[in-house]
This record gives C-alpha cells, sequence and structure tokens, in this order.
C-alpha cells in the first residue's frame, strides 16, 4: 500500500471518536453517522478505532484466521464492460486474450488437487458474447449457448472430475441463472464495488460499463438473498468514491444480509495501478485509508466474515489483522491473481508465520464458509456428497496441507 498524508485530529475530536467507540457493544452494529465520523478520522484516532474493531473480530470468531486454498480459473478474459481498472479483460484479437477449453480448465483442477486445494475459483468478463460476434463463434464451437451455458458446464466437469468445489464470479446474474450455478456450486460471488453512480460518468472508472451500475448488481446480490445461495462480495476502494460512498456501500450490503443472511463474507479490495490501464497515474488507496475502511466495516458488521486481499497489501500485509479481519480470501499455490498479476499470492508458509505472529492460528476452509454447510449438505445430490467428503467435523476443509 502507498502511504498518505498524515492526518491530525484536534483533542476534541479524539475525544469525542473515543468517546463514541466506548460505547461500541460487541456485536452490536455501528450506525451510519458514527461510520462517517470513523472514516473521516485522523491518525491519531486510528489506534483506538482499531482496538474497537479487534474487539469486535475477537467477540465473533476468536483466536483462528481462515483462508481457501485455490486454483484460479480465468475461463474467458473476453468482457464487454470497460472499468478504468481492469488489467483482466481483453477485447478477441489482443494479446492475451483466451477461453479455456474443457480439458484446460480440468488440467488446473487435477494440479489444484495434488496441492491440497478446495476451491476452483472461475472468474470471468460479463456476457462477453452480446458484443463480440468472435465469443458467439467460441461458444458455437464449444457447444454453448452462451458463456454462463459454458460456466454451468465447467462447475459440473470440476464437481464430478475432481475433489474441488466451484465457486463462480461471473457478473450480473437472473434470479434463474443463481439457481442454476447454485446447483453445481457450493457459493458464488459479485463484487458489489460501489453505489456511486458518479463513476458511470465519461472519463470515470466505470465509464463503459454496463454491467457495473449499482442498482443492478444489488439485484443480483438479492435475489442470491432470496434463494439462499451463500454469496460474496465487497467493495473497492481508491475507484474515485468519496468516504461517504465507502459507507453507504457497506450499509447496502448489510442491509440485504439483515434480510436474508446470505452474505458470507465481505471484501475490502484496495485499488492497485498498473501500466497499460486507463487508471494507470490514479493514485492507490494508503495504508492507513485502508485499515480505517476495514475497521469501519468490521464494526457496522460484526458478526459478519471481512476479508482483506494479503497480496494487494504486501508487504505489511498482516496489519490487515489489526482492523478486524478474520478471513484472507483465496490463496493459490499454483495459479496467480490474474485481475492483479504483479501481486502474488504471499507463500502459505509465509503466511502462516505472519498469522502466527499476530496470536492467530491459520486455518483451510472451504469456498463456503463453515456456518453455511451444514444447510448445504442437508439437501440430496452430487453438490451435497462432494461437500461431506470435503469438510471435517467444523465444517473446515478435511485434508489441512502443511
Amino acid at each position: 500500500m502507498t502511504s498518505t498524508a498524515i492526518r491530525m485530529s484536534t483533542p476534541e475530536r479524539r475525544s469525542s471518536c473515543t468517546a463514541e467507540l466506548a460505547q461500541v457493544r460487541p456485536g452490536s452494529p455501528i450506525s451510519r453517522d458514527v461510520a462517517l465520523r470513523l472514516i473521516r478520522s485522523g491518525d491519531d484516532d486510528l489506534p483506538v478505532l482499531l482496538a474497537a474493531a479487534r474487539s469486535a473480530r475477537d467477540n465473533f470468531k476468536p483466536g483462528v484466521i481462515t483462508y481457501s486454498r485455490k486454483v484460479f480459473l480465468p475461463l474467458t478474459n473476453l468482457c464487454r464492460d470497460y472499468c478504468g481498472y481492469c488489467i483482466f479483460r481483453r477485447d478477441p484479437g489482443e494479446p492475451g486474450a483466451h477461453t479455456m477449453t474443457p480439458d484446460e480448465v480440468l488440467a488446473v483442477a487435477r494440479a489444484g488437487e495434488k496441492l491440497g486445494c478446495t476451491e476452483a475459483l472461475f472468474s470471468l468478463g460479463d456476457k462477453p458474447e452480446l458484443l463480440f460476434p468472435q465469443m458467439r463463434e467460441t461458444l458455437r464451437h464449444l457447444g454453448y449457448k452462451s458463456t454462463l451455458h459454458y460456466l454451468e458446464a465447467m462447475c459440473e466437469l470440476v464437481l464430478r472430475e475432481s475433489t474441488l468445489l466451484p465457486h463462480p464470479n461471473p457478473g450480473l446474474l437472473s434470479a434463474e441463472w443463481i439457481a442454476r450455478l447454485a446447483a453445481v456450486s457450493p457459493s458464488m460471488g459479485l463484487m458489489f464495488e460501489t453505489t456511486s453512480r458518479a463513476l458511470l460518468a465519461p472519463g470515470a472508472a466505470h465509464d463503459n460499463a454496463p454491467d457495473k451500475v449499482p442498482a443492478k448488481r444489488l439485484r443480483t446480490i438479492e435475489d442470491a438473498g432470496k434463494q439462499q445461495v451463500p454469496f460474496t462480495t465487497g467493495l473497492l476502494i481508491g475507484i474515485g468514491e468519496t468516504p461517504e460512498d465507502r459507507v453507504d456501500t457497506l450499509l447496502a450490503i448489510r442491509d440485504l444480509h439483515q434480510r436474508y443472511g446470505h452474505v458470507q463474507e465481505v471484501i475490502v479490495q484496495n485499488f492497485r495501478a498498473k501500466p497499460g490501464i486507463p487508471m494507470a497515474h490514479a493514485p492507490e488507496p494508503g495504508q492507513g485509508e485502508m485499515l480505517r475502511t476495514v475497521a469501519v466495516a468490521r464494526l457496522l458488521m460484526p458478526n459478519v466474515n471481512i476479508q482483506a486481499p494479503p497480496n494487494l497489501s504486501a508487504p505489511y500485509y498482516e496489519e490487515l489483522l489489526d482492523a478486524g479481519i478474520n478471513d484472507w480470501g483465496g490463496i493459490s499455490p499454483l495459479t496467480p491473481d490474474y485481475i492483479n498479476p504483479e501481486k502474488p499470492w504471499p507463500h502459505l508458509e509465509q503466511l502462516r508465520l505472519r498469522t502466527e505472529s499476530k496470536g492467530f492460528q491459520l486455518r483451510q476452509r472451504l469456498p463456503v464458509y463453515p456456518e453455511f454447510v451444514p444447510a448445504l449438505t442437508a439437501r440430496p445430490g452430487l453438490l451435497s456428497e462432494k461437500l461431506q467428503a470435503a469438510r471435517n467435523a467444523e465444517y473446515l476443509a478435511k485434508e489441512e496441507a502443511a
């Protein structure tokens, strides 16, 4: 993370922050007004804010930090959205443009099995066939009507032919497609990213990205809730949003979770600049900004799993533990982070040592969090059988490699 200018607080403001945080009760979420004051607080206030977030995390899940050992499957990097921060997407014919074949998918899954992985993370561009005739031809050659039909088949292939559990991130989904993918994957995800419609403006981060309209993304998350699908979502910070937008994004996620109870994980992901993207020279969020946002996320949702990617906060990613996360997300011993290829995953042994240095035990979970596993295994079928085979008595991953 980059550093930011020191933000000083007045003694009166520090006293106010301390007093507000003293009123926080473990397990009780803070209000929007308090969250807005805390996310704008100065560096002098950061220690007391982090202490409150740690207390909330320890009340929720003490002593253990989890992660998911995964393979990253970029099913296709063709995408109809042109986000200013994305280096993953390609147009047909561009260097690196690729749609994986079934043989490639299965080869990666089986290689991941040998390394103790339990998650097959499918990432892909949003409905590229709606924009590109080349993708329609690729799908026709493969024998599928759409990218989502192909994704469904590849999730089923991995589920049937390996011990890995699919976790698809396919973009916007209808209620019908949520139901179809839920039959072949225990969990799925969509980054909400932000409530800010201002980022849809010309030249902003979501200019020419039709699938990044906030209301559409919220609808997908809500439809997953109505079907009780364990769902991963989160916010992306540093793409032009305001501190108020960050709080409102977290509140929108919290509101849906309070209604449906299906949000298994909230990711706080920080923008990282890269050569070759429209936002190559945009400022990155600083360390204090990231810690502040994570801490506020924890205090807004004290009983929800909060995650932040360690590779995007290297080399000092263990400091995220001070802000109240209880999970590191997916870590791959095999495949790179195709979304941020310049930021390698930490070695699992190094992750374990840094986690233990903060007083925690590192445990491997499945792509679906333990508290959501019993409901899934209660349903008959292949997915339930595969989950039963993969989980231990605590509903974490059965085989935890050293």
